[in-house]
């Protein structure tokens, strides 16, 4: 074999210093990120001008409407 290959071997061999819940909460966190990331895009999307083709295309109704006004009422 090659000698670093021999090296990773050893390496992999060693007792693992990682923390087991790192190993759990990393995919949970990755998840999360992305749907809040696809959820907040969605969001934006929905409440931005609407491209070509989607102007009378209707908002669905779980998504906020927001106020884009300069002059909010207090």
């Amino acid at each position: 074999m090659l000698p670093t290959v021999n090296v990773l071997m050893a390496i992999s061999a060693v007792e693992k210093t990682a923390d087991p819940i790192a190993a759990i909460l990393l995919p949970i966190v990755a998840i999360g990120g992305f749907l809040a990331a696809t959820i907040i895009g969605s969001i934006a999307w929905y409440n931005s001008k609407r491209p070509p083709g989607w102007e009378d295309k209707k908002r669905p109704d779980i998504v906020p409407k927001i106020d884009t006004s300069s002059n909010p009422e207090p």
